[in-house]
């Protein structure tokens, strides 16, 4: 076999056309095998005896597509100093553009024997472990663009690649579950009707089934556990696992960019799969434990913020290039349009503390690919000091934690939840106005795959875990969720009217909200876990999304999916709804209009003061949003106007008579009423007078519309 120098960069397996060009950082080796594996389960050995900054590299003529292949490290075992070199364990290439096959566990895949942890295992973990790619780059994107939409213009669908197709009746049953379903019109169709505009895909990078799930015959269905950050996950791919899954991945891609919809990641470059000091050894480990892991003062053991084992060391720069890296071929190889940063506080510890200013987040500022994609943080991680909402850069957009909590408050009953419910209501002024940022920054979301379902956050005030295989000690335990009377499922007419109700006003209360809405899969068919809030290891239909078509029961007046479809066309209709900058609280001027651009009324309809926002008991208002009065212009410099609306909230448990304020429009009409189990059709609703009293239900949302 030849082998020619090859170069050192860029990093991984990259195929030509004639050969392949390897190559792999590590500090730590003393030498490094390249292992060409066959079919037969033989393996081919090439030293890469070139090193240039300590990256070892080599050309191989002849190597094609489809070859697996991986690393065999010889150096340094010193867990005292953090090295774990073993020539035993094949490792995968950190930089592996697809991965084959999966990991059969046992103590092969490990450093050290079960039964002396202190003792090396130089067993062969090849015949147990998953194997790196070299894939063909080459495909054919036609005339693919990027959608780029507006954060102003977009409402986010996060949704997992399985659980949203894996039950579609209108689907093949050989691409259900898959990245090609993503791609299927009966999908592109939903989501397009539905008026999403971006799909926010839970983990796609190849990830890892937890040692301990298999065992106990569960799987990590969300993800989380990320070992090959350039490599789409090969579980998810209908064609094969030699390079194929990265072809089905962006044939997906460039389907939904047809349907003028986006695609963001959510990704995970807080962690791996290699877990703590009793993880296996995979690839990162065994390849430069040191230079990609935060370690302790006692190197054997990893400093962990996010509650998984193990943590990047972010002010490594080879880890800091793996990630930047990762981010970039994602956006010009696979054409995505955006990530969503699981545990992003984590990326923030440079050192110990969250630091906003750290090295990631002054590479990704700068980076001329990676900055002009959209940027959203997941602004939490399990460290101390690791609450970070409101505190993330310019750049960036947050999942708004607060804006969860405090909608999910109103709609129970909490005391006290008008004043904030104001604030998220309005984009959050008080977490992004500060530093730059507009409401926009503001991710808005009542449920997401973390936690209870929309029909289960109506229906259950204790998470039922049970499946788990934890005693339900797993999932968070305080989910401001109220179960409406009943724990649980029921036939009690009431209980379920009240909760349908509730569905409504919650998706109301997003889609009214300033800043992004995102809806999470399924809650649109009111899908239920049957109250598990941590489905993490639920690879089955608990967690996936029933299908009202699959399930064979109809719809009354529309149901839910009616409604969220309703809600949003509303919102993508009206430019109040989704305001680029903050209400300013006053009239605007040059818009000759003396109304302020918003004002708040109680529901006797005169304007709130103090001591209506700091009553315990407030638990109702009226909001004014005047469409002639929005500050900022449009793309090209031009004047945007609107019609003006009322939003009604009665969030108390009894029915409230609201006044129509006078002085902000003589007449008005209905076009939502979360009372109604059905949509109000356009230019249906009553119509009401300034001064008319209008009785809302217990528990319920209106909104008049006021043409401009």
């Amino acid at each position: 076999m030849q082998v020619w120098p090859g170069e050192a960069y860029p990093l991984g397996a990259t195929y030509d056309g004639a050969g392949t060009n390897f190559a792999v950082f590590t500090e730590a080796a003393d030498r490094v095998e390249l292992c060409l594996l066959h079919d037969d389960g033989s393996e081919t050995a090439v030293e890469l005896r070139e090193s240039d900054a300590f990256v070892r590299h080599a050309y191989v003529p002849g190597v094609m597509p489809g070859q697996r292949y991986g690393f065999r490290v010889h150096g340094p075992y010193a867990p005292e100093r953090g090295l774990l070199c073993n020539s035993a364990k094949l490792l995968l290439d950190p930089y592996a553009r697809a991965i084959s096959g999966s990991i059969r566990w046992g103590e092969e895949v490990y450093g050290y024997h079960f039964d002396d942890p202190g003792r090396r295992n130089d067993l062969d973990s090849a015949p147990h472990t998953m194997t790196s790619v070299v894939v063909n780059p080459y495909f054919d994107w036609g005339d693919d663009r990027p959608p780029r939409r507006g954060y102003h213009e977009t409402v986010i669908y996060e949704a997992h690649v399985k659980g949203l197709t894996m039950l579609h009746p209108g689907l093949p049953e050989e691409l259900r579950g898959t990245y090609a379903a993503l791609a299927h019109p009966a999908i592109i169709e939903h989501l397009t009707e539905l008026g999403v505009t971006a799909l926010e895909l839970m983990p796609v990078h190849q990830f890892v089934n937890d040692h301990r799930l298999v065992d106990m015959g569960l799987n990590n269905y969300w993800g989380y556990n990320t070992i090959g950050f350039f490599a789409p996950h090969n579980a998810y791919a209908s064609w094969g696992d030699r390079g194929q899954q990265v072809l089905e991945f962006k044939s997906a891609v460039r389907a939904l960019h047809e349907a003028g919809i986006e695609v963001i990641l959510d990704v995970v470059y807080n962690h791996t799969a290699e877990g703590n000091h009793l993880g296996p050894t995979l690839s990162f480990k065994g390849i430069d434990n040191p230079r990609y892991y935060r370690l302790t003062d006692d190197p054997r053991y990893y400093m962990d913020t996010t509650g998984t084992g193990n943590s990047l060391l972010m002010r490594s720069p080879h880890v800091l290039q793996l990630i930047m890296d990762s981010l970039r071929y994602w956006v010009t190889e696979m054409h995505v349009d955006g990530f969503r940063f699981d545990l992003a506080a984590t990326l923030a510890r440079q050192f110990h503390e969250v630091d906003r200013l750290s090295s990631f987040f002054d590479l990704v500022q700068q980076d001329p690919v990676v900055s002009q994609v959209k940027l959203i943080a997941e602004p939490w991680d399990v460290g101390e000091g690791g609450y970070q909402v409101g505190n993330f850069p310019p750049l960036w957009t947050e999942w708004n934690g607060k804006y969860r909590d405090t909608v999910r408050d109103l709609w129970r009953g909490e005391p006290r939840a008008l004043a904030e419910f104001a604030s998220r209501l309005t984009g959050s002024s008080d977490l992004y106005q500060y530093d730059g940022r507009r409401p926009l920054a503001s991710i808005n979301f009542v449920t997401c795959h973390d936690g209870f379902t929309l029909h289960d956050l109506v229906s259950y005030h204790h998470k039922h875990n049970e499946a788990n295989g934890e005693d339900n000690r797993d999932g968070e335990s305080h989910n401001r969720s109220w179960n409406c009377g009943v724990e649980g499922e029921t036939d009690d007419p009431g209980v379920l009217e009240l909760r349908a109700r509730q569905m409504r006003n919650f998706v109301a209360t997003l889609m009214l909200s300033q800043g992004v809405p995102m809806i999470s899969h399924g809650d649109e068919f009111a899908r239920t876990q049957r109250g598990n809030n941590n489905a993490y290891c639920q690879d089955n239909e608990l967690a996936w999304v029933r299908w009202p078509e699959e399930s064979g029961e109809p719809e009354p007046g529309g149901g839910p999916q009616a409604f969220v479809r309703a809600m949003a066309a509303l919102r993508r209709d009206h430019p109040v709804f989704r305001r680029r900058r903050f209400f300013h609280g006053r009239p605007v001027e040059g818009t000759h209009d003396d109304l302020s651009d918003i004002a708040w009324f109680t529901p006797e309809g005169r304007e709130m003061t103090q001591q209506d926002w700091d009553s315990a008991r407030a638990s109702a208002l009226t909001v004014f949003l005047n469409g002639n009065a929005i500050s900022e212009p449009g793309t090209r410099g031009e004047r945007i106007t609107d019609d003006s609306f009322l939003l009604l909230f009665n969030a108390a448990p009894k029915p409230l008579d609201f006044v129509v304020p006078v002085d902000h429009g003589r007449q008005w009409q209905v076009v939502v009423d979360t009372a109604r189990t059905d949509p109000v059709p356009p230019g249906t609703g009553p119509k009401v007078r300034a001064g008319d009293r209008l009785t809302l239900k217990d528990r319920s949302l209106t909104v008049l519309q006021r043409p401009a």
